[in-house]
């Protein structure tokens, strides 16, 4: 067991103020792996004065300068993929085969984005007699989940730093030891103190306080729905400006000309990619009412590829989830959707054969799911797919925008325009249609409940800058 016993602050390696520890735990073994200490208010105080201290000096660096350091930092990561990937798919349960690419292979094309978004962004521009100049907003603190640990700090920490700002950190408490690898990276890369500051701990105390903090200019949040309203709550008694990307209950579309021997092992894949612990997971799979035997059949054959198991052995692409509460809160969900009447088309709530140690849940098909239904309003945070028919393209497109989330979705179609007019009625931050891919330089959020802000690429830039004009 690996024991860190500090916390980063003002470029340096500190203890923190208080003597508790939190315990991070193995998903596979269900051992504890390491401890990581529980930090305090007074850890944040100490952070967030050293990040408003570094502030000035850091602000006033070129965007060429900032955007090397980045640079750097990326590269410093890419070296570390396997020990990082490693470590995640301890902590999170990802299959090794996925995490490397996924959990630190974005992170590391991350940063390098952001060094292109500050190198190539319109800085300053004349309207009439002003000049508009946009200047970064200051100390900002970044408050991240655990399911895809790494990539969601450096959503927050490459364009903030590229846009001159400086960072207080909370990871998850959950999964923070690739926090920790980062501000390693960071130490040796040799950002000014200050600039990067880290504090682990759990939310209702460090993130808290980072969140009441009068000195921190900027909250970027990302979660669930219920704690992104408290970080609100406490954000708006400084009027601190907040970024949230919080959940989702996405759906997939496949229209009556789709392709389904494509559209549904491509629907799966992205509803239980990461064991379903996606924000953004097409976890409403849509369908015609005519075809939905034909789907259902198609759904059961793939999943079978998705057999849960040890997320060393190579070739896997479903491992445990993250903990025992999210294991338990999946399999409350699974018998609800029983309850309800939802016809379970396989998986279950009990334990895959042969894993009862480890965090496992089966994946787990429903079909004939009613809108009205649990599972087909409330995020799950698993790999648990909802099949629901519908009779009409206006029908489908009611359902789909039809909870109170609107962060992703799909839509298949053999007529890529009517995808795209589709596409276009929902209420969602984005939209993949027929399987187009993923791209880390378009911006991510969503409309409603699952948040406001944007991220990646200029559009995450400019979630950190400040807007001036100068009448002359």
């Amino acid at each position: 067991m690996e024991v860190h016993d500090k916390i980063y602050i003002d470029g340096d390696w500190v203890a923190s103020s208080g003597g508790g520890t939190l315990e991070v735990v193995d998903s596979t073994s269900e051992e504890v792996m390491a401890t990581i200490p529980a930090g305090t208010p007074e850890d944040v105080d100490r952070a967030v004065r050293a990040a408003a201290a570094s502030f000035p000096a850091w602000s006033k660096t070129s965007h060429e300068e900032r955007a090397k350091a980045l640079i750097r930092i990326g590269e410093a990561l890419a070296a570390r993929t396997d020990e990082i990937a490693s470590i995640i798919s301890h902590e999170l349960g990802m299959p090794r085969t996925l995490s490397g690419p996924i959990q630190v292979g974005l992170p590391a094309g991350a940063f390098a984005d952001a060094a292109q978004a500050a190198q190539t962004f319109r800085w300053e521009e004349v309207i009439g007699n002003s000049l508009v100049v946009h200047e970064p907003v200051g100390v900002v603190g970044a408050i991240t989940p655990w399911n895809y640990p790494l990539y969601q700090i450096v959503l927050k920490v490459a364009p903030a730093l590229a846009a001159g700002c400086t960072v207080v950190l909370k990871p998850s408490e959950v999964a923070p030891l690739n926090a920790l690898a980062l501000a390693r990276v960071i130490h040796e890369v040799g950002l000014p103190a200050g600039v990067f500051n880290l504090v682990t701990g759990v939310g209702p105390v460090v993130g808290e306080a980072i969140a009441a903090h009068p000195e921190v200019d900027m909250v970027s949040f990302t979660g669930s729905t219920r704690a992104g309203r408290r970080v609100m709550e406490l954000a708006a008694h400084n009027i601190t400006r907040v970024s949230l990307e919080l959940g989702g209950k996405s759906a997939n579309i496949l229209l009556d000309d789709a392709d389904l021997a494509t559209a549904v092992p491509a629907g799966l894949f992205a509803c239980f990619l990461n064991s379903g612990q996606t924000c953004s997971a097409l976890t409403r799979m849509l369908v015609p009412r005519d075809r939905l035997a034909e789907v259902e059949q198609m759904a059961v054959e793939a999943a079978a590829g998705f057999a849960p198991g040890d997320p060393f052995e190579e070739g896997r692409l479903l491992g445990p989830l993250v903990s025992s509460v999210q294991r338990e809160r999946v399999r409350t969900y699974i018998n609800t959707g029983i309850e309800e009447g939802a016809k379970l088309l396989t998986g279950g709530p009990e334990a895959p054969d042969g894993l009862e140690t480890g965090f496992f849940v089966q994946p787990t098909i429903f079909s004939e799911v009613t809108p009205g239904m649990t599972i087909a309003n409330e995020e799950i945070f698993g790999p648990v797919l909802s099949i629901m028919p519908y009779d009409s393209e206006e029908d489908a497109v009611e359902i789909a925008n039809g909870t109170p989330y609107g962060l992703a979705g799909a839509v298949w179609s053999g007529d890529p325009a009517r995808a795209e007019r589709v596409a276009r009625l929902l209420r969602t931050g984005q939209v993949d249609i027929n399987g187009g891919k993923f791209n880390p330089s378009a911006p991510f959020g969503g409309y409603k409940q699952s948040g406001f802000g944007r991220e990646r690429g200029t559009y995450g830039l400019e979630e950190f800058l400040e807007t001036k004009s100068l009448q002359r």
